[in-house]
Formats: C-alpha cells, structure tokens, sequence
C-alpha cells in the first residue's frame, strides 16, 4: 500500500500514536525528497521496498494493539457490568464477588501493558528503521546507512534482545590492501571500490538487513532475527562475491548478541577482533566469534549455498508479488 494512501486510523490505533506515525512518515518523505543523494535505479528499488517492508511491519504492530485493545475493552465490559449489579447490594458477599472480579482483570491489564510495552519497543525499532532514509543516517559516498544510523539500529536491537530475547547478529567486513589500492588508482579510484563493494553488499544482503558504511574501507551489515550460522553463510557468500565480481577481496568478522544485558559496543568488539584474525591469517576470509573463542569459517557447503539462493528467489518472488498488489491498490 503505497504510504501517502495509509491510512493508520483504520487499525484502531490510539490517537496520539496514530498521529505521531503519521507526522513521522511525512517528516521522513519530506527528507527523502529534499536531500536524497543520487541513486541507481536498482538502490532506488530497494530503498522503496525497504520502506514497503516497514510500513508492513507498522501495519502489523497497528493491528495487534487494536485486537490487544477488543479484547480487554470487552473484559472491561464485562467487569463494567459486573461492578454496577454488585453497586445494589450492600453485605460481605458482594464485597467478597467485587474483589474477585477485580482480581480477574488484573490479568488481563497487566497482559495488555506489557503488549502495549512490546509494540511501542516495536514502534521504536520501525523508526530507527524510517530515519535511516533521512540524509544524517546516509552516508554521502555511498548512499547507504552511515554510522550514525547503525549506532541507533543496534541500541533498538540491543533493546529488544535484553526485553524479548529477539537475537540478532552482525558482520563486518573491511577491503583488504585499500591504501594499496589508494596509492595505484588514486582516490577517486578508491572511492570507486568503495562505492562498487557497498552496491555489492546491498544487493546481497536481505531488505530487512541494515548495511552501514562503518568507517573508511570498513562495513557493518546487521541482520535482525539472524543466528550465528546464517550470519557466516551470508558473510562467507558475500566474500566470494565481491573477489569474483570486483577483483578485490574483504575480510570479515561475525557475531551474534549473545548473554542478556551486553552492549552494542560488545558486539562490535566481538566483531571486529574476528575481523582481525582474518586479517592475520592472510585476509580474504571469515571468522566468526561465538562468545567464547575465534575460529574461521569454513566454506558454504552446496546444501548451504542452494539454499542461500533458494531463499534469495524466494524472496524477491515474494517483493514482485507485492508489486503487483501495491500496483493494483493504487
């Protein structure tokens, strides 16, 4: 559904939240608009079904708060009821029923505030979302996600995985010789490699991942509600990608949040010490972190690598679907 026809209202939001969507959907469109950098065709495709896939997301939260909010407006209801027939009666029996149905929907209240604490987290995290298409969070070289934008995703991430245990991991990768490069191309033959890997990493990773241009030759790629092993998968194609492709080579570190109350600053420590250790063992591989030790990764195996594909028709299948439907909408 394209956004400027949402209409929020119709999922039974509150108010003040539907209204706080609306104006933030309308500051960020505004941004886009006025300060977008110039961008490809096939980075403009992507960045219009990434904002498709958060307005999804919201429409989504705006659903489960209304079936959250029937529901307890109807145990309300019945308390409502309850509470005027006890009104009449005036003896220790009454008394007795009347703390009973108020114990009943306690349940139920303290259900709906931690629902409504869970969707606001949700609400958070669509926004970090949202704002990265504001020029602050693009940087300027490559039109992806600077790092401003990945210090926000990953608190939101951080946030959600200490609340809900929702995991999530994180690889970073770093072009290997670039002064090398720099000091035979010059640099603005630098620049070039460093634009040409970011459109790579776009383009191979998930609409739902946030790619960021970390530092210098350096990227970070945060894959939400992503395992360890998934996260070396993508990691370990996207090298082989960018040697067969650019003629360069990276080095990557990956990691997952791992124990509860750990820092984002943790996870890129974890990251970027795998990161090294591939530097150190020749560059142009991966290591991964698992919490407790570092060790490289292995090759994707075919069963690995068919279904890395399969889930790459699947989903652009699943976005050419969605096309057409948003195309019919409109």
């Amino acid at each position: 559904m394209p956004l400027a026809v949402l209409d929020i209202t119709q999922f039974g939001m509150p108010g003040p939240v539907a209204l706080a969507i609306v104006a933030l959907l309308g500051y960020v469109v505004g941004r886009i608009r006025r300060h977008a950098p110039p961008a490809s065709e096939a980075q403009a495709r992507r960045e219009i079904k990434r904002a498709q896939g958060v307005a999804k997301n919201l429409e989504a939260i705006a659903q489960d708060i209304r079936k959250d909010l029937a529901r307890h407006r109807a145990s309300l209801d019945r308390f409502k009821v309850r509470v005027d027939q006890l009104g009449n009666e005036h003896n220790d029996e009454a008394w007795k029923q009347l703390c009973t149905e108020a114990e009943e929907i306690i349940g139920p209240t303290m259900y709906l505030a931690t629902q409504l604490a869970h969707c606001y987290d949700q609400i958070r995290q669509q926004t970090h979302h949202l704002l990265t298409f504001s020029e602050v969070r693009t940087d300027p070289l490559t039109g992806i996600c600077n790092r401003r934008a990945m210090d926000d995703t990953l608190g939101s991430l951080v946030a959600m995985k200490n609340r809900y245990n929702m995991g999530f991991s994180l690889a970073i990768f770093d072009i290997d010789h670039f002064k090398r490069i720099n000091d035979e191309q010059g640099h603005l033959g630098g620049d070039k490699v460093i634009r040409s890997v970011a459109q790579l990493i776009e383009e191979t990773a998930r609409d739902t991942d946030v790619v960021t241009r970390y530092g210098g030759e350096e990227f970070v790629v945060i894959m939400p509600q992503t395992e360890l092993r998934g996260a070396c998968v993508f990691s370990e194609r996207m090298r082989t990608r960018v040697m067969q492709q650019l003629g360069v080579t990276v080095s990557g570190g990956v990691t997952s949040a791992m124990g509860d109350g750990e820092t984002a600053h943790a996870i890129i420590e974890r990251a970027d010490a795998a990161m090294y250790a591939a530097k150190q063992a020749g560059r142009n591989c991966t290591f991964l972190h698992d919490g407790t030790k570092i060790q490289r990764q292995s090759p994707m195996t075919a069963d690995e690598n068919a279904a890395f594909d399969n889930a790459v028709l699947a989903e652009k299948a699943r976005h050419e679907l969605d096309e057409v439907e948003t195309a019919t909408a409109g």
